[in-house]
This record gives C-alpha cells, structure tokens and sequence, in this order.
C-alpha cells in the first residue's frame, strides 16, 4: 500500500451522548489535518497580523498559505528581532503567532542561534558577557513563547564554523573560544531547561559527512538533539533523486526525525554552478518563466513524495511561500501578486487530495467499525452531530462520543 507507514489503521467505538451505541450506522469520517508537518516559512503572516491587518492582499496570501499548510517558520534572526538590545520584536511576533495557532498551524522559531543575522550590538561585550548573553536570550524567547512556538532550530549552520570568516561576529568568536560542540551542548541545554517539552533541532545547508560528524560528536557529549534540521537550497538546480537519497541514508541512521526546513526550487534561470555562496550571486531581477514554473512543479512534486516515503522524514518546509524572498530569486509557490503557481497546485492535489482520507464507515451491533487513514486530526459525522478525533497508532480502540451539532 503507497505510504503505508503514514496510515494508521484502528478501530473506533462509536457512542450518543447519552452512551448507547451508534449501531449499523453510515457516518463521515473526515481529515481536518495531517500528523505529517508540510510546512513553508510564514514570513507574510508578520505584515498579516500587524501593521496589515485587514489588508485584503494579504489576508488572500495567507489564506493560500493556511489551504496548504498545518507547519510554517517564523523569523528569529536576533540581529533584526532585537535590532537594539533590550527592545525585541516580542508583540508583533508573538501576535503572527497567536494568530496562525489559532488557525491551527504548528509553528518553529528560526533561529535561537546564528552566526549570520547576528545583534552587532553584541560585540561590544567580552566572550563570557556573549555567552551569558545568548543564553539569556535562548531562555526569554523559549519561555514567553511556550505554548505557542514549541519547535525551534537551537542553532543554525555550525559546520563552517569557527572557520567563518567573511566578516566578525559573536557568535563565531564564542565558537572559536569554547569549541563547536561545547557551544552546540551550550545552546541546547539552555533550551532544554526552558522548555522540556519542545522539539529542538540542530539545522544545517552542508549535508555532507561533516554534519554527520559533527551531529555524532554532539549526540555523544550528551546534547539534546531532538530533530535533525537539513537545507535543500536548490538555486542552482533541483538536486534529483540520486543526491536526495545519498542525503537520507547518510542521517537516517541516527534515529532521529528528519526534518527538511529550507527547501527552495527556482522557476526562473538556475544560479551559475560556479556560485559557490549563494549570497554572493546578486542580479537586478530574476523573474519567473512559464517553462520555469513547469519544471519548478514537476521538481516539486518528485521531491515531496521521496521524501513523504521515507519513514524518518517528519516535515518538509518549503521556504519561501512568495517569489522575490531570499536572494529575489522567483523561488515562491506563489507569484509575487499572489497568483498560485504550478507547484502550488501539485502540492494541493498531492496533500489535499491524494494523501487527505475522506470516507464513509458503518458501525457494527456494537457501534464499532474499522477505519484507516492517514495520520492527523479527523471529524466523525453522523450528519446531524460530529466528534473529533485523531488516528495516530495502529490497533487499539477509539472511544467516540457524538454530542457537537454539525
């Protein structure tokens, strides 16, 4: 059966209100969500809930955004979240946050440490004060925030540190002074302790041996690495399905989840090969193209059903819902006059559609009944009253009660 191992398959115990069993009944049994994290960055949802609130123009784009997705990315950079110490960007983040919750979307906070995007403002203080100071800053974010953010990449591109040397910054120079793992252990303890129950990623664009390595080094000193974070930033084209499953064998071993957090596909011309830092290729515009955006659809969907097979994927996070994001590249599922794009309806078809269970089931004498579906958030509807419920495991029995009116 295709992807079976996102299914559960169980049986439910169907009862009124009043405890009798539902027997030999017809009832609905519809998916409302997927367990499966599709994600995008939701960067829009900022403007959405702030200083735009109410704007037609976006409130269409993050609609589009919600039909698509249950898992999006908020911006963490701490060089613009707190662009002037002690005065961070808390209220307006926090109310893109509450608002896409209550729509129902998981969210991550991108990212609690960088050594890019970094608070200049730092490097006035000695190596211990930057320490103290990131610390500090880990455990503010992931406390006020929990409940509403529980998943957060800790720190971000470690392996071409303390090597970076483009430009200063805290954070390399705390890299350099206390070792990588030392300052990965550092970051994550921190985390921990502010939220036991968060999910924390380590996040990473170089997917080579080096990562492996350096993710071996950190589970063996003891660091909590509750996901393994990867980067498909695909400027220059798509990587295939060779590269891709090179990519998945090398880090399923760990047996951690695997989550794929910056996946980008252009559907316009491809960055020269010879880019060997994608910020450094700068161009006045790179728009999209008709044949683009068919290739970008195609590449797209091939990819998110490879990696939709692999039993350690968790969630796949495209990263930016709109061209003209990073780099300006026309890397969006959408156009930047929010006109869906190809590759946004075949992740519609494919996550709405073929991969979404809508079904009819009949109790038994006894109210009960066999169901499968994919895992996530259900409804169960008689037509007239309805009851959630959720498929997460195989075998065992739900227990049922429709009361709610439909």
């Amino acid at each position: 059966m295709p992807f079976n191992h996102r299914k559960a398959r169980t049986v439910i115990r169907v009862r009124d209100v009043h405890g009798n069993p539902v027997a030999n009944t017809r009832l609905r049994l519809s998916q409302q969500s997927h367990a499966f994290l599709f994600g995008c960055g939701a960067f829009d949802a900022l403007p959405w809930a702030n200083e735009k609130k109410g704007d037609p123009f976006y409130g269409d784009r993050v609609a589009k955004w919600l039909n698509l997705f249950n898992y999006g990315t908020l911006p963490f950079y701490w060089g613009r979240y707190e662009p002037e110490e002690g005065k961070p960007a808390f209220e307006s983040t926090m109310n893109a946050a509450r608002r896409l919750t209550e729509k129902g979307a998981r969210l991550k906070g991108h990212p609690l440490c960088w050594h890019t995007v970094c608070a200049d403002w730092l490097m006035q203080y000695d190596d211990r004060t930057i320490l103290d100071k990131q610390l500090q800053r880990i455990h503010r974010e992931v406390t006020t925030f929990a409940g509403v953010i529980d998943v957060w990449d800790v720190i971000n591109e470690v392996v071409i540190m303390p090597e970076f040397d483009r430009y200063d910054n805290a954070v390399t120079r705390l890299c350099r002074r206390y070792g990588r793992v030392p300052l990965v252990k550092a970051v994550f303890d921190a985390a921990r302790a502010a939220n036991p129950k968060a999910l924390l990623l380590i996040n990473d664009f170089n997917l080579s041996d080096s990562y492996a390595g350096l993710i071996r080094d950190c589970l063996d000193a003891g660091v909590p690495i509750g996901a393994i974070g990867l980067q498909t930033h695909q400027h220059q084209g798509y990587m295939g399905a060779e590269r891709l499953g090179e990519v998945l064998r090398r880090f399923e071993g760990f047996g951690l989840p695997l989550h794929f957090t910056e996946n980008t596909l252009v559907s316009g011309h491809l960055m020269p090969g010879h880019i060997v830092d994608l910020n450094d290729y700068q161009v006045p515009e790179w728009p999209t193209t008709p044949e683009g955006e068919v290739r970008q659809a195609r590449e797209w969907e091939e990819m998110l059903r490879l990696l939709f097979d692999h039993p350690r994927v968790e969630a796949v996070t495209a990263w930016d819902f709109t061209d003209g994001g990073w780099l300006g590249a026309p890397s969006g599922l959408l156009a930047a006059d929010n006109r869906p794009k190809p590759a946004y309806r075949a992740l519609e078809r494919l996550i709405r559609d073929e991969w979404r269970t809508e079904c009819d089931v009949t109790t038994d004498e006894n109210g009960c009944a066999d169901v499968c579906g994919f895992k996530g958030a259900y409804t169960l509807s008689d037509g007239t009253k309805k009851a959630p419920l959720r498929l997460e495991k195989d075998d065992g029995v739900i227990e049922v009660a429709l009361g709610e009116r439909d």
